[in-house]
């Protein structure tokens, strides 16, 4: 057992060595806004007496707004007529807010640079809206290093179906298993696990502890420890 459990992160370093493209989550990976989402989701939810806890909204995260609300919603025995105005206030709150607030999650401009230099073609899959898309590339100023973006946004189903990271390695032109995504949440992992998909996750710190992690394929505190040169090193 201990053979197994000392060889498993070499394996995991030859998989990521062996993928052709890169797809990022937004939220949480690329820009901190998970913070501006807690904030909106409880702006929109106080007519309605709820104040969800960071605990709560640890339970939701990688949801789509709409499902997010319906879930809250349904958990607090509220009526779901309320859900597309809701919905509506939360998006157009983040966007707000982003726009002005939003700062860069660490390592974000290294990774990408890394990735760009070995040729890897670059994609972003979120469930976030893609009006929030636009607002955070542009903000970032990392829109040249993307060649296709997918939101989840009018898929049948968001994360962690699957689909999101299927559609966005489609408009890539590559394999779903020459892929390695980057992600934060629980649900987005199981979304490109699912899609037979190379998983990198970067838990926030307050969940990093969680076991459930442990189905990624490596786990890292920050993209600031991505480094292709010392993943190669240790393949060869």
């Amino acid at each position: 057992m201990l053979f197994i459990a000392v060889l498993r992160p070499l394996v995991d370093i030859c998989d990521i060595m062996n993928t052709q493209a890169a797809i990022f989550d937004m939220d949480g990976i690329l820009i901190d806004s998970e913070p501006l989402w807690y904030e909106a989701a409880n702006e929109a939810f106080m007519p309605y007496c709820i104040q969800l806890s960071p605990e709560e909204y640890a339970m939701s995260i990688g949801l789509r707004t709409k499902e997010f609300v319906e879930f809250w919603l349904k958990k607090y025995a509220l009526d779901q007529e309320q859900a597309p105005l809701i919905e509506k206030k939360i998006n157009a709150l983040v966007i707000s807010k982003i726009a002005q607030k939003g700062t860069v999650m660490p390592g974000v401009f290294s990774t990408l640079e890394q990735l760009k230099h070995r040729d890897f073609t670059i994609g972003l899959a979120t469930s976030s809206p893609t009006s929030l898309i636009d607002v955070v590339v542009d903000k970032l100023n990392i829109r040249s290093y993307f060649s296709a973006f997918a939101s989840a946004e009018n898929l049948p189903f968001g994360k962690p179906h699957p689909q999101v990271y299927l559609n966005c390695a489609m408009a890539l032109e590559q394999t779903p298993s020459k892929c390695i995504c980057f992600e934060d949440s629980f649900n987005g992992l199981i979304s490109a696990k699912s899609a037979r998909m190379t998983c990198i996750a970067i838990p926030a710190p307050e969940f990093r502890h969680q076991p459930r992690f442990q189905a990624a394929d490596l786990i890292l505190n920050s993209l600031e420890e991505f480094d292709l040169d010392k993943f190669e090193g240790l393949r060869d």
